[in-house]
């Protein structure tokens, strides 16, 4: 009887040891699994640098300061995605932000809305460059950055990503409008513009113009038809040969919102509930854009 009970705790010994030994193998089968799986999921998430180099930036910007340079064929992984821009990690564990566009083209951020848009705007003229007159003097230029700035605020306050060509009554050549828009791969381009006729008081109302046909079409259509609701006439949209337009690599167009040497459409020009109406205009023809 004695030697019997030995017997059955010497075999339930065993049976916890083996036990034991099974759930530690496994625990162990699990732990390997899941860094498997974590690697896996980390390798599938990575890309490869496509441009000769990038600069790994300290936020989604080409305004943030660069911490390192990647070159081409160098490995990072993707963590998330804003406007243009990931943030991603190296194979040295650094952490920070590359534009999409140094990336092969289907790991690119696909916009569909405007908060996450890239937007070039674009106030015509400006320092020395007075643009058209009114009639009594008033210069363009000065109402080309009054609606532009109504229009930043309120695509900013929908999340978008907002450059200016200029934010204050300075020179900027007509080259680099362009260029802003082509550096930061915007996702549309709008330069606001007061057209003039060679005799004053002789034309009146809005016109929408775009270059590249199979780039900006659709933004021109889309935008222009906001405006038939104006206080002054909506003349459509048309091809328009102008430089910052006719350099942008992306959407672009160009707005003259008025003729700056009529009376009645300058009474509407100077006032701020027609600015303010342009400006909601431009962003919910802009929202309509990127939904589409």
């Amino acid at each position: 009887m004695i030697d019997g009970e030995l017997l059955m705790k010497k075999q339930n010994k065993s049976f916890i040891y083996e036990n034991r030994s099974n759930l530690i193998l496994l625990a162990i089968v699990v732990v390997l699994a899941l860094i498997l799986s974590a690697k896996t999921f980390e390798y599938l998430q990575q890309v490869t640098i496509v441009t000769p180099k990038t600069a790994l930036r300290s936020g989604p910007g080409i305004e943030y300061s660069s911490k390192s340079t990647l070159k081409k064929e160098q490995r990072v992984t993707i963590i998330r995605k804003k406007y243009h821009w990931i943030y991603i990690k190296d194979a040295n564990n650094k952490f920070g932000w590359i534009a999409d566009w140094s990336v092969p083209k289907k790991y690119r951020n696909k916009i569909s809305n405007v908060s996450d848009a890239t937007i070039v705007i674009d106030p015509g003229h400006g320092g020395a460059d007075s643009g058209a007159l009114s009639t009594t003097g008033k210069m363009e230029k000065t109402y080309t950055l009054k609606v532009a700035r109504k229009v930043v605020a309120k695509l900013r306050a929908k999340g978008a990503k907002v450059y200016m060509t200029r934010d204050s009554n300075k020179y900027v050549g007509l080259a680099a409008r362009a260029e802003l828009s082509n550096k930061v791969h915007a996702d549309a381009f709008i330069s606001f513009h007061f057209d003039s006729s060679p005799v004053a008081n002789d034309a009146s109302g809005v016109t929408t113009y775009y270059y590249h046909q199979k780039l900006s079409y659709r933004l021109a259509k889309t935008i222009n038809s906001e405006f038939n609701t104006l206080s002054l006439d909506n003349r459509g949209i048309d091809v328009g040969n102008f430089q910052v337009i006719r350099d942008n690599e992306f959407p672009a167009i160009l707005l003259e919102m008025g003729y700056i040497n009529s009376d009645r459409d300058f009474a509407q020009i100077k006032s701020n509930s027609y600015q303010n109406t342009i400006s909601s205009d431009v962003v919910t023809g802009l929202t309509k854009y990127f939904e589409n």
